[in-house]
């Protein structure tokens, strides 16, 4: 019950528009952790997202589907091939004519080249994969593709960034906007940047992906949440890589 007055005490402060943050003041998720939580990401011993990245190195060098074929065979080793890849994620699809993350980017390659059965978004494998590609771009900046076709999508997802949704009437912005720094039940909101994903949640006690994180804030105030794979997800994504470019990758990442 004091989560829920704390979440309707937002409605009655974020009022007005709310201001994108400045770049000088953007700040991943990691500052807001706790020193435990912040070592425990930054020792790869530690961190139990490297238990799928160790996975998702395995799975690139195994032979899959009807091709009988690995990811190497095609991209030969991802520490040089992959290199900086998830940091221009999501980027535009020329067969769909849309933007496609980085999860179905390597589900349709999977498909295309191996003749491998598509996986499901929050599949062990694919959040192996998905971790171990990210992984190759650990520290490096966020440096969404600068591609005019992505340019009405990104408005999109910017526009559900700023809806207010659910019987709770809040926005992503009305948290992580406006009111990041403050507490909501006991913890730091943080500016809500997609910096660590696929990362290790200490409540989930194992790794999701970002599309996971953005179905559980939409739970959180009440609005029915959007479908895996869905065309909306993928918008919000593009417009927050955007929003936090120049910010270094950190996948995998670890968060409370």
């Amino acid at each position: 019950m004091l989560r829920l007055a704390l979440l309707g005490a937002l409605v009655v402060a974020a009022v007005g528009a709310v201001a994108d943050i400045a770049p000088k003041d953007r700040r991943s998720g990691f500052e807001f952790m706790s020193p435990q939580t912040q070592a425990m990401q930054s020792d790869e011993t530690s961190n139990p997202g490297m238990l799928w990245v160790a996975d998702g190195e395995r799975l690139w060098g195994e032979s899959r589907g009807s091709a009988g074929k690995s990811c190497a065979s095609c991209h030969d080793d991802a520490v040089d091939s992959m290199r900086g890849v998830a940091a221009r994620y999501p980027a535009f699809d020329e067969e769909t004519k849309r933007p496609i993350d980085l999860m179905s980017r390597i589900d349709q390659c999977r498909a295309k080249r191996q003749g491998a059965p598509s996986l499901t978004q929050q599949s062990d494998e694919l959040l192996a994969l998905t971790a171990y590609v990210a992984y190759q771009s650990r520290n490096m900046p966020i440096a969404p593709p600068d591609d005019p076709r992505l340019q009405p999508f990104r408005d999109n997802g910017r526009d559900w960034f700023n809806r207010r949704l659910g019987q709770l009437q809040l926005s992503c912005a009305s948290c992580h906007d406006e009111r990041w720094g403050a507490r909501l039940g006991g913890s730091v909101i943080p500016q809500g940047h997609p910096t660590g994903y696929p990362l290790y949640r200490l409540e989930w006690q194992t790794v999701g992906s970002l599309q996971r994180r953005l179905r559980g804030c939409l739970v959180g105030v009440r609005a029915q949440p959007f479908d895996f794979g869905a065309p909306e997800f993928v918008d919000i994504e593009l417009f927050l890589m955007e929003r936090a470019r120049g910010l270094p990758m950190e996948t995998p990442a670890v968060r409370p």
